[in-house]
């Protein structure tokens, strides 16, 4: 009777394991389709033919993402079958906005091509996406190398105060490093990750003494005082990130990630509360320490009040959005190039432009899909370091996501990150890849008790 049952739950696993892999490829075509259709429309705003490169364009995406399907399915097939298709039609939908906006400034300013390389990064990222899946067939591998990964998150965090290989491009934050052959990278966006998997696996194993409140702050019970340790670590952490680096982004990232990762280990609302005051202190320390602090603040307050200086981007930005209004002036037919820096930071204000609020509304639901899918994952995990790691995950991916858009939409200070795989850029769009590929492994984790074909909760996943 209990081998007839296993074998049923077999069956009934692997048949829902055929439909993720029917869902994931379906969604896949889909994404190529609205990006070759994107890439379209952007290259019939310059010319009345179509693009002499479409079918080799339209090969390359289809053979990416063919050999992404193959490797997930075969390596993890209980995996979640979202998460790839709407990373992989982000990634398009900013293909298709970089490609525009060289035309634009190529019109403008002569010979610029960025969507080349971008493409290349993207050839690169499915690389890494694949890659880190075929090498890291269990995620829990990471669980037991967490002091190493640390350190090398905390040595990529520093690279690039080093001399010669460090720089800041003149723009003020140092977070790059050059890297032979001409490009450069920015070791912060693979640091981040490295941290959520040190703070996971921390959090995992000293929950239950960050979660006792054995000492007494007024009529508070609360954890005792050394538990709040590793906040004030990480607390001074970001702060060096924003005092030698002048980045303010990756600062709050940095910070933010561990006090919501602590909440989340152990539910207690005293550590946020500590977070909250801790940050409010670091940032009224930095505003009256740090002038590009300050400009940045006084942008986000006014920026009309010197809209042809230092407001002039986030003026432009604002521009661009109200003019799209709410069905956009088309791909094609905006003024992208009147906003500086706008294939990397304010990517998202062009699209506001061309495709109007319905395009931008569509856009941020693919990311709370991904948010929501990646809390699910984290919500049936089948052990403590692996929910803290795709929440951490997550929760990164989201705020990063917020921080961006809300800058540029003037909800709060500009900060400069990026916007995940669709601000051009290669570091960011390669670390984004190995994330999703994390949240792949994670989802299609099971229990010890369905590794055999027992279907459980995780076997749920992607239904």
């Amino acid at each position: 009777m209990k081998l007839f049952r296993r074998g049923r739950d077999t069956t009934a696993a692997s048949a829902a394991d055929r439909r993720r892999a029917f869902t994931e490829l379906a969604l896949l075509i889909l994404a190529i389709l609205i990006t070759l259709s994107a890439y379209t429309l952007v290259n019939l705003a310059q010319s009345p033919q179509l693009p002499a490169g479409l079918l080799a364009y339209g090969g390359v995406l289809a053979a990416l993402a063919a050999a992404a399907h193959i490797v997930v399915r075969r390596l993890a097939p209980g995996a979640d079958p979202l998460l790839l298709p709407i990373g992989f039609l982000l990634n398009g939908i900013g293909l298709a906005m970089v490609n525009r906006i060289d035309f634009a400034v190529r019109t403008r300013e002569g010979a610029l091509q960025l969507a080349p390389l971008q493409t290349i990064w993207t050839i690169v990222g499915i690389a890494l996406f694949c890659g880190t899946i075929l090498f890291l067939r269990d995620h829990t591998i990471l669980d037991r190398y967490r002091y190493i990964i640390g350190l090398v998150a905390v040595v990529a965090l520093v690279t690039p105060l080093l001399p010669v290989i460090g720089t800041d491009f003149g723009r003020g934050s140092r977070i790059w490093i050059r890297v032979p052959g001409g490009f450069s990278l920015q070791p912060g966006e693979f640091a981040k990750l490295g941290l959520v998997i040190f703070f996971a696996s921390y959090l995992a194993e000293k929950r239950a003494l960050l979660s006792a409140a054995t000492s007494r702050l007024g009529p508070l019970h609360v954890p005792p005082a050394r538990a709040f340790g590793p906040v004030g670590l990480a607390w001074i952490v970001s702060l060096a990130v924003l005092v030698f680096e002048r980045d303010l982004g990756l600062s709050l990232l940095i910070f933010s990630i561990f006090v919501a990762m602590l909440y989340m280990a152990t539910g207690r609302i005293a550590y946020v509360a500590a977070g909250g005051l801790l940050f409010a202190s670091g940032a009224l320390a930095a505003w009256s320490q740090f002038s590009h602090v300050q400009t940045r603040v006084a942008i986000w307050l006014d920026p009309f009040a010197d809209a042809q200086d230092t407001g002039f981007q986030l003026v432009q930005s604002l521009f661009a959005l109200g003019t799209g209004g709410v069905a956009g002036v088309g791909w094609g037919q905006g003024n992208p190039e009147l906003i500086p820096d706008v294939p990397t930071d304010f990517i998202f204000a062009a699209l506001g432009e061309e495709l109007g609020l319905l395009g931008t509304t569509a856009i941020l639901l693919l990311y709370f899909l991904i948010a929501g899918r990646g809390f699910t994952i984290a919500l049936r995990a089948p052990d403590d370091f692996s929910r803290l790691l795709a929440a951490g995950l997550t929760f990164v991916f989201s705020l990063q996501v917020f921080v961006i858009v809300g800058g540029v939409t003037r909800l709060i200070p500009l900060t400069g990150i990026t916007l995940p795989f669709m601000s051009q850029g290669g570091s960011s769009l390669l670390a984004n890849y190995i994330l999703i590929a994390l949240l792949v492994m994670i989802s299609a984790a099971r229990p010890a008790a369905d590794a055999s074909g027992v279907s459980g909760n995780l076997a749920r996943v992607g239904k």
